[in-house]
């Protein structure tokens, strides 16, 4: 499998690990009395901070997808994978640095961490849109 299969492969195992997580911490809230099963907002308002970043990590994870994924599924279907093979573990690596900074902080300087994370995906993203389109 080429990197940009691998770097999809990792973007869609890390987006089910994040909604497995909160699953297994919803159950436990279930399960333990703390919250009635149908007592959960999708964004977890109302729980603890920090399953609020949770929800709020794999949303992003969610909305990413089509975005990030559909390039590299692209790239892959069309047989033009030396186009995203280069960035695409680069990419992966600034998926998870987003993903980690937001489970980890709200600081000010956590928040502008976590959006340089993002703003290497969305370079990266168009980069690989402007070249697909161009080859």
């Amino acid at each position: 499998m080429s990197a940009t299969g691998y770097a999809l492969l990792g973007f869609v195992t890390w987006t089910l690990l994040l909604l497995i997580w909160m699953e297994i911490l919803r159950t436990h809230l279930v399960v333990s009395g703390r919250v009635l099963a149908n007592g959960f907002a999708p964004d977890n308002a109302g729980l603890s901070p920090f399953l609020q970043r949770l929800a709020r990590a794999h949303a992003n994870c969610i909305e990413g997808l089509p975005l990030f994924g559909g390039l590299m599924a692209l790239a892959m279907m069309s047989s033009r994978t030396a186009i995203t093979d280069p960035l695409a573990y680069w990419f992966l690596g600034a998926r998870l640095m987003q993903s980690a900074i937001h489970l980890t902080s709200t600081s000010p300087i956590a928040v502008k961490a976590r959006f340089s994370a993002f703003a290497v995906q969305m370079a990266i993203g168009l980069y690989w849109a402007i070249k697909l389109l161009l080859s």
